[in-house]
């Protein structure tokens, strides 16, 4: 049994309301990370956190659930089964803005994205752009316990979609990010096809050539804290298919 962390029960000023920025988390076996991440985020006292979990396995869904029955700002959406991050992200942003967020965040279960740059995601979101992505290849920015293979497929990578879509950033395929309800409101969301790591450069193409303003902000992205990688072969694979269809207009 995973032990859960201390949970405050929010005040009822700190309303869904009042909470106008959601954060969607996609998880699969995540059991040993959630229920000490969620806490650190609703510290945070204007997000509330929905979990999109794909029938974990190791019991996340249930973990977030008990939580969610003492903090009205966690959210739980369950899905039958393992259906790829893709989905997972729309299937948030969807709730998320039926819901009324005015900001949605995204990002990992397994810490290796650092809660504790959400407030500067939030305030560039607010004052300057439309879509902010956490980077870690800008200036200040990087990662932390990566071997040297990893390091070249994550920033290879990103240098092939920005030579081949044009895109302006140095991090498209980071998945710390911040988007203005306006962005996920104008983008057909039906129409995004990325199932994989891919989703993130196809959510930045679409977001780019739909006139919105892109900026990045630095984090420092260590490996995760526990449990295993969902990178795969096939996901390497379909992100450098899905930059060209996207290029050729065929998605």
């Amino acid at each position: 049994m995973v032990a859960l962390a201390p949970l405050r029960r929010s005040q009822e000023a700190f309303s869904l309301a009042v909470a106008d920025c959601t954060i969607v988390i996609p998880t699969y076996n995540e059991a040993e990370n959630i229920g000490v991440l969620l806490p650190q985020l609703l510290d945070h006292t204007r997000m509330r956190v929905l979990v999109v979990d794909d029938n974990s396995p190791d019991g996340t869904g249930d973990i977030v659930a008990a939580l969610a029955e003492c903090e009205p700002r966690v959210g739980l959406l369950r899905r039958p089964g393992k259906l790829g991050l893709g989905t997972a992200y729309i299937d948030g942003f969807r709730r998320a803005l039926a819901e009324g967020a005015q900001f949605i965040c995204e990002m990992d279960a397994d810490f290796s994205h650092d809660p504790r740059y959400l407030p500067q995601l939030l305030r560039a979101a607010e004052q300057h752009y439309d879509l902010v992505i956490g980077s870690r290849y800008v200036s200040g920015g990087g990662t932390t316990d990566w071997g040297i293979v990893r390091q070249l497929i994550s920033w290879g990578g990103n240098v092939y979609a920005r030579a081949i879509l044009g895109l302006p950033v140095a991090d498209a395929t980071g998945g710390f990010r911040c988007y203005r309800r306006s962005v996920l409101e104008t983008i057909d969301l039906a129409a995004v096809r990325s199932n994989g790591y891919s989703f993130q450069i196809e959510m930045v193409y679409r977001t780019l050539k739909a006139g919105f303003r892109i900026g990045e902000t630095p984090i420092i992205f260590p490996d995760r804290r526990v449990g295993q990688s969902k990178m795969s072969r096939k996901i390497v694979v379909e992100a450098l298919i899905n930059v060209w269809r996207l290029r050729l207009g065929l998605m």
